[in-house]
């Protein structure tokens, strides 16, 4: 093992975004107030170390609705459903919370709203990734169109006969990732409606900002984040890109100190994501392992934006007998230690 990697380390991005730590709340609260087992559509985040401690709480994260029992609690994740899912689970008596990204609802609400008036819809963003399915699946229309484009060569190939266009994109892609497909569907058509508010991610963009920043400074840098997440991948082509080695790691076991032994200033961030810890683990292993951290004077956007969970997974709004017979699952509820629980509203979402 190498002692001594590089000679200082420095840290951009904070980790995981209230909006992304909102979703793993509700899974949370889900299985301390109902008990396991709870299901989820697709993993709730795009997150390793998540993933595992939820699934060792009695989370069974599915991709097939059919495969849930009757009458179940199902939570839909961060990257949303389509409307046949929604369905799907209604014809199944499952009992759902709702962890949808608010900014992929807000997406949603507008596809949903071009469908209705038979304006074909253009979105930006990667074939196969579960927000997009969600998306393209709130799209019905008896004359309209759904679209999916990925690069510029996708535009050039679209063949639209409608009148009315409009566009939307993956919330987890960047401005940078977006802003030359969009402005060749403009120059191909002039009068395409854009979001009246921009779809992307706040907390994609601003670590794509912190990343910019830092890799000025360094001559590598460490992205904690799976590789099943999109805003995390997005971060370590960044420093690629731009000509600085980049390594994608789920945490500090992942590190090749081989590889670091020459560099002399490593940047560290984060993925929308990861978990604080991680980047805290991160940090002090290299520390141990001879680094020095080095305070750059990166200032670091503060992220206020903050969105409430659901009422029925709120210890305030749970009745203190609430169980799970209650919302028609079987099994009862595990109460938290003094009882406890407010009066008003019951389970219903």
């Amino acid at each position: 093992m190498i002692r001594r990697p590089p000679r200082s380390t420095l840290s951009s991005s904070s980790a995981a975004s209230d909006v992304y730590k909102r979703q793993v709340d509700i899974v949370n609260r889900a299985v301390e107030l109902f008990g396991a087992p709870i299901y989820v559509k697709h993993e709730v985040v795009h997150n390793k170390y998540v993933i595992n401690n939820l699934e060792k709480k009695g989370v069974i994260f599915i991709e097939d609705v059919n495969s849930v029992p009757e009458n179940s609690i199902l939570i839909y994740s961060a990257h949303g459903v389509s409307i046949k899912i929604k369905e799907d689970s209604k014809k199944k008596n499952l009992k759902i919370f709702d962890a949808t990204c608010p900014l992929v609802t807000k997406v949603h609400l507008e596809v949903h709203k071009y469908a209705k008036s038979n304006i074909d819809v253009v979105l930006i963003g990667h074939k196969g990734h579960p927000e997009i399915e969600g998306t393209i699946g709130q799209y019905s229309s008896n004359n309209g169109k759904i679209h999916l484009v990925e690069t510029i060569d996708d535009v050039n190939r679209l063949n639209i006969s409608n009148d009315e266009v409009a566009y939307a994109t993956q919330t987890t892609l960047s401005i940078d990732d977006t802003k030359d497909i969009i402005t060749e569907l403009v120059k191909k058509f002039p009068f395409i409606k854009a979001p009246i508010k921009s779809d992307i991610c706040y907390a994609t963009q601003n670590r794509q900002d912190a990343v910019k920043s830092i890799i000025k400074d360094c001559d590598y840098l460490l992205v904690i984040g799976s590789v099943n997440s999109s805003n995390s991948k997005r971060l370590s082509e960044l420093a690629i890109k731009n000509n600085i080695p980049s390594k994608l790691i789920d945490s500090k076991n992942d590190i090749d100190l081989e590889a670091l032994k020459n560099k002399k200033t490593i940047g560290i961030t984060a993925g929308a994501s990861a978990p604080e810890i991680l980047l805290d683990e991160v940090t002090t292993y290299l520390i141990e392992e001879g680094a020095v951290l080095k305070d750059t004077g990166h200032e670091k956007k503060k992220e206020d934006i903050t969105f409430s969970i659901p009422k029925a997974v709120s210890y305030t709004h749970l009745r203190a007998h609430e169980t799970r017979e209650d919302l028609g699952c079987p099994r009862l509820l595990v109460k938290k230690k003094g009882g406890g629980g407010g009066g008003g509203g019951g389970g219903g979402g």
